[in-house]
């Protein structure tokens, strides 16, 4: 069985992870931040669209704050809260529906008598000369 390197990241009192405030992790230092071996991880990368960590030019996964952020929100449905990878799957989803959905309003009465007015007078303006008061346009 693999056994993971001593971790050196702080866990304050209340047991979440401290990310560090970096641009890019790569997948060991994910390992340690989230207690999980690589290949699970390598794993997860085909079962769970929401991450993609991107390659660097050596071929090295390379994490955003984001897909660590995921990795452990995928840990805890999968290990604390008894999903399978199919409902941890759909629960994804239905998240990020419900974060996507428009909050309801109303919208404003048009009075379209005076927004013809307005137009009209727009157009007057927009297309004003100077012979056009010799010619008695806008009396």
């Amino acid at each position: 069985m693999h056994k993971l390197a001593k971790s050196t990241v702080r866990k304050p009192a209340s047991g979440e992870v401290v990310i560090p405030d970096k641009l890019y992790f790569r997948i060991g230092e994910v390992s340690r931040l989230c207690g999980l071996p690589s290949y699970v991880l390598r794993f997860w990368e085909t079962e769970f669209p929401q991450l993609k960590p991107s390659k660097s030019g050596t071929g090295q996964r390379m994490y955003r704050r984001q897909n660590v952020e995921n990795v452990l929100h995928i840990k805890k449905l999968l290990y604390d809260q008894g999903f399978t990878i199919a409902g941890a799957r759909q629960q994804l989803r239905a998240e990020v529906k419900r974060k996507q959905t428009p909050l309801p309003f109303t919208t404003p009465a048009v009075n379209r008598a005076e927004l013809k007015q307005v137009l009209q007078e727009d157009y007057k303006i927009r297309w004003w000369s100077p012979t056009d008061l010799n010619e008695g346009v806008y009396d």
